[in-house]
């Protein structure tokens, strides 16, 4: 009988910087974002897709605040999940799809991904319940996350980049707020 492989998550820090490199890859996973989609301003993640995204986030990670997670199967790098107060996400208070709910202070869960070997194995599920138990751990009393809720059940995955509706329903998550046909505003209260 196999053993089932074991699941364990470390925040993104200098010493588990190496894990998220060799997880994105040269192209910082999708276009040289590196994450820094909603964290820059437009002009500047436009000029900087590529090296100066990944410089960004690794500014980001030498101040001992964690931007978020890394999921390990047996050790190797397999997901990230970004996350933190939302005012860290620059980009999210300009959307106006996503603009803030109210005034209540929330994390939020802005990107969930998987490595391409590792998709379709219920990861998303695991990462998205250890980024609420980080979240939980630095204080915060609500996590908001964006995911696409596909019209079909078929969605390139270049577009799943803050993970898929049904696996945030499955831990908890409530929508509070649909601005556009296919992203809701999701919540889930901490305490």
């Amino acid at each position: 009988m196999l053993n089932a492989p074991t699941f364990t998550t470390l925040p993104l820090t200098p010493d588990t910087w190496l894990g998220l490199e060799n997880l994105f890859g040269e192209k910082g996973a999708c276009g040289g974002c590196w994450c820094m989609l909603w964290r820059l301003p437009k002009k500047i993640y436009n000029a900087g897709k590529g090296d100066g995204n990944k410089s960004a986030l690794q500014q980001i990670v030498q101040t001992n605040k964690p931007p978020g997670i890394l999921g390990y199967l047996d050790g190797q790098v397999v997901a990230w999940c970004s996350l933190g107060p939302r005012t860290d996400f620059q980009g999210l208070e300009r959307s106006r799809i996503l603009r803030p709910v109210d005034d209540t202070e929330v994390w939020s869960l802005s990107c969930l991904f998987i490595d391409k070997k590792a998709r379709r194995q219920g990861l998303s599920k695991k990462m998205i319940l250890a980024a609420a138990d980080y979240a939980r751990s630095q204080g915060a009393a609500v996590l908001e996350a964006y995911p696409i809720a596909p019209k079909n059940d078929k969605i390139p995955d270049a577009f799943a980049w803050t993970g898929i509706l049904q696996p945030f329903l499955d831990c908890g998550f409530r929508e509070v707020a649909r601005r556009s046909e296919t992203r809701p505003i999701l919540q889930l209260h901490l305490l």
